[in-house]
């Protein structure tokens, strides 16, 4: 019987081994570098027959790209990535030479940095935008599309949302609809959201891209990326730079990549209720600012409600000053100070200690990847951490 089954269950019964007598549970880890093979090879050497060399392909990527795309709705298989940036590269290398990359003038600073990097040599041009306010990003994407008339990918519309770190929420559909409209492409991070929030390749955007690290491996022990799409020709585009970029994934880092999906529904749905919770207790702390999409006084609250299955695992607390936040930071027990986000344990951070956070990012900014322990114990450290430090303001 074929069926269409909830996410919640599709990242814990999707991509196992078919159902035969003794057949193992899980798919087994292929430790392999060479495949034998005696065909013809495409131009790129990559096999369309089969895997023949590790850099094209390995069975145990299979079952968690298959995963992926499940997830994501996409209807071609996902393709793993060494990192998140590796998918991030993937993926701007679409745009025509010459074109224009239009990004949120707050996200991940590895995109933007990645971005900036290929303006500089004259790669395409990067133009940053508010991508909250829906009707100077549809302008942007129009005179982008305008001044690249008739080139073939010439304008590529880059979006994340909740944004990096200020949680703005953009209008996806009507954003994607409007590139379309254009001839834009559409590329979406979702890691912030995970496919289980949202679905941005159900919506129309043309690309998926995913840090696996964060959410979906869920366990910061790996370094992963992943890219997915519904059209055959970008998906042929990402696999060439994978195998000619030699962009590729460990097997151990993949096989545990899909193990920690397996829970993805119930730490998300755990982190998101400790988030929200935490949320509310902040926006009653005197001396700080909160900055979280489930709050009703949010600016992207109404949009993250008609938009959204969740309000994600992401808060932001503003204190007074730079120094306010270094002391948070060095207060905290329970909380780690670290740069990344969505494991199980939470994380905290400082966002101005980076040298090229945008100065539109307040200074006394912290970033609070919320984990899965008890609310309570992870309130009563940053309430002493916040005490602390807004004491010797």
């Amino acid at each position: 019987m074929t069926q269409k089954w909830a996410p919640e269950t599709v990242v814990v019964e999707t991509a196992r081994p078919p159902r035969e007598l003794d057949a193992p549970l899980n798919p087994a880890v292929v430790l392999s570098s060479t495949f034998v093979g005696t065909h013809d090879l495409g131009t790129d050497g990559a096999d369309a027959e089969g895997i023949q060399y590790g850099r094209f392909g390995n069975p145990t990527w299979t079952p968690f790209e298959r995963a992926l795309a499940e997830l994501e709705r996409a209807e071609l298989p996902g393709l793993v990535f060494a990192s998140g940036l590796a998918a991030v590269s993937a993926a701007l290398e679409l745009v025509a030479p010459g074109g224009t990359v239009i990004m949120p003038r707050h996200c991940y600073l590895g995109s933007f940095s990645a971005a900036k990097d290929s303006a500089a040599v004259g790669r395409f041009d990067v133009v940053t935008v508010d991508i909250a306010d829906t009707d100077s990003v549809q302008e942007a994407v129009s005179a982008a599309a305008a001044r690249h008339h008739g080139t073939d990918r010439g304008v590529m519309l880059w979006i994340e949302s909740p944004t990096n770190p200020m949680l703005e929420v953009a209008d996806l559909p009507a954003l994607v609809a409007h590139a379309k409209g254009v001839g834009a492409l559409t590329v979406v991070d979702n890691t912030f959201a995970t496919p289980l929030v949202q679905q941005p390749l159900t919506v129309g955007a043309d690309v998926v891209v995913h840090s696996v690290t964060k959410y979906l491996a869920g366990h910061s022990d790996v370094v992963l990326g992943a890219a997915l799409t519904s059209d055959p020709a970008l998906h042929e585009a990402l696999h060439h730079h994978r195998s000619i970029r030699g962009a590729v994934a460990g097997p151990w880092e993949v096989w545990l990549a899909l193990r920690g999906l397996r829970t993805l529904a119930l730490r998300v749905e755990r982190s998101q209720q400790n988030a929200k919770e935490l949320a509310q207790r902040l926006s009653a702390h005197p001396g700080v600012e909160v900055r979280f999409p489930g709050l009703a006084t949010d600016p992207g609250h109404d949009r993250a409600v008609a938009q959204l299955k969740g309000f994600g695992s992401i808060l932001c607390v503003v204190l007074p000053t730079s120094a306010a936040a270094q002391r948070a930071t060095e207060a905290v027990s329970l909380w780690t100070p670290a740069t990344s986000l969505g494991g199980v344990e939470s994380l905290i951070e400082r966002r101005r200690r980076h040298a090229h956070e945008p100065h539109s990012v307040p200074e006394g900014l912290l970033r609070l990847s919320v984990g899965i322990e008890n609310v309570d114990d992870l309130w009563n450290d940053l309430e002493y951490a916040l005490g602390t430090a807004l004491a010797a303001t």
